[in-house]
């Protein structure tokens, strides 16, 4: 469903506006909207059980717009934050992106859900209204069956005289001590993504939160009646991204409210157990590493670190950690070392997956193209993770298919494009925006324009290159690509090079 929402939301946005595509990074950003706004608030609001609601209802309605405007704002973003952290969960659920190297965010992503909903639910217990109320209540009864305390938590909210100033005070610690653990944890969660977004696309954010604004003026937020614990609940105004599992605590009591919830964490917490994949992994040839960096620069997960040469003097090599590496192969893509252009060494590099190293792809490239019978080869490369391009494969059409297209050198570009017999060539893998190792397809776009080491040599190289970052279900788009491509070869009997 994410899938299809993202693809629809692409004809809507650039590609680096698709909200789908920066769940992770909204969710910082509205983190941001919701701590500003947050202490813009508690300038304003008194810690006291009788001054509580009066001094949010004094926000709302006694500062010329601002406040319910501040307000709404804090509200808002704080719901649509629970969307894009859960559309995040899922969707990396979907896309299989929590095992092997990967379990390390997938896992410290998890408490962060806990986190998230104490912050919001902890916020609404200030207002101190009757949905407060509700929430205090249906709380303290969940609490109850831990055997905590020995007088039951549901008890200290029997009486209104029983909740005291001091009540507020521990509220006020605690919403702004969990909102700060919170903000630790997804620092935490990101230390093993290399180059990890925290900020969406300017015009992203712009939109959000002009978005935002729209609803905190349309649909100013207001507070139930004050709290008063002497007083029977009536109906209660819910608020479904926070409080969904509320209504289940009355229905089903709170064991089963809590078997839920552990159940659900132990699984996602468990999950990277159950799917773990053997996968390739890079590693470095001292001999040929000349220290540059580039692979620890270009390096999507944190995998690589530079340290002190092994024999050469003054000179640094690279470092491989293998339980962060997931066998992208962006990092042999980065290695200035590889070239089919020596004439001695050819197959040496630097850094190369253990598996399959750049060499040998370029010798099967090489068989193939010989084996073809067609004039003006049609040359395909793509990765596992977008279209399948041995489909396409006929006298004229060779295709290569990589674990990513980071993995791919520039200088193997330069020389396929200049190999005699070859006509065109075509890039193809995941999205644009949406490369399964993160940075495959905007590092190869970019060293292909020139703007990022190692890049083609020759700048017409990059305009032969034709590009189409599509992912999965592409066939019709390559199909028609290489229709047009096979024509207009066949009209201008031209090769590249």
């Amino acid at each position: 469903m994410l899938v299809l929402i993202g693809k629809w939301l692409s004809w809507m946005f650039p590609d680096n506006w698709n909200p789908i595509r920066n769940l992770g990074a909204l969710s910082f950003y509205l983190f941001w909207i919701v701590t500003i706004t947050g202490v813009y608030l508690f300038i304003f609001f008194e810690t006291s059980i009788d001054g509580a609601w009066q001094s949010v209802e004094k926000i709302s309605n006694n500062q010329f717009y601002v406040g319910s405007i501040i307000r709404g704002l804090h509200r808002f973003a704080s719901a649509a934050m629970a969307v894009t952290v859960t559309a995040h969960l899922i969707r990396e659920l979907m896309l299989k992106r929590y095992a092997g190297a990967r379990w390390f965010s997938w896992v410290s992503g998890v408490p962060l859900l806990w986190l998230l909903f104490a912050s919001a639910l902890g916020g609404y217990w200030l207002v101190w209204d009757e949905r407060a109320q509700y929430i205090a209540l249906t709380t303290a009864a969940l609490f109850d069956v831990f055997p905590i305390v020995v007088e039951p938590m549901a008890f200290g909210f029997v009486t209104q005289d029983v909740v005291s100033d001091r009540f507020f005070s521990l509220l006020i610690f605690l919403h702004v001590g969990v909102p700060l653990s919170l903000l630790l944890g997804m620092f935490i969660h990101i230390q093993r993504i290399n180059h990890s977004k925290t900020i969406p696309a300017k015009g992203l954010a712009i939109c959000v939160l002009t978005a935002l604004v729209f609803l905190s003026v349309l649909m100013p937020v207001s507070s139930m009646p004050q709290a008063n614990l002497d007083r029977t609940l009536g109906s209660i105004e819910m608020d479904w991204f926070y409080m969904n599992l509320f209504p289940f605590v009355d229905l089903w009591g709170p064991n089963a409210v809590w078997g839920i919830l552990g159940s659900i964490t132990l699984m996602l917490t468990m999950l990277p157990l159950t799917a773990r994949r053997s996968h390739d992994v890079a590693r470095v040839d001292p001999e040929f590493c000349n220290g540059c960096s580039w692979c620890y620069a270009d390096c999507p997960f944190d995998a690589i670190m530079m340290k002190p040469h092994a024999f050469k003097k003054n000179k640094r090599q690279a470092v491989v950690i293998e339980d962060r590496c997931v066998g992208c192969g962006i990092c042999a893509g980065a290695c200035p070392s590889v070239t089919p252009f020596k004439s001695v060494n050819e197959a040496n590099s630097g850094i190369n997956l253990v598996g399959r190293k750049n060499f040998d792809v370029l010798s099967e490239l090489k068989i193939k193209l010989e084996e073809a019978t067609g004039a003006n080869k049609i040359l395909i490369v793509g990765c596992d993770y977008g279209t399948d391009v041995k489909q396409f494969e006929d006298v004229q059409v060779v295709t290569e298919t990589l674990e990513c297209i980071g993995q791919l050198p520039p200088s193997y570009m330069d020389y396929l494009c200049r190999k005699k017999g070859v006509g065109a060539v075509l890039l193809t893998g995941c999205r644009s925006d949406d490369c399964y190792h993160r940075l495959g397809v905007e590092l190869q776009q970019e060293r292909l324009v020139r703007l990022r080491e190692p890049h083609i040599k020759y700048a017409d190289v990059g305009e032969k290159i034709d590009k189409l970052w599509i992912g999965k279900g592409g066939e019709k788009e390559i199909a028609s690509h290489i229709k047009v491509v096979k024509k207009m070869l066949q009209e201008n009997g031209a090769e590249i090079g």
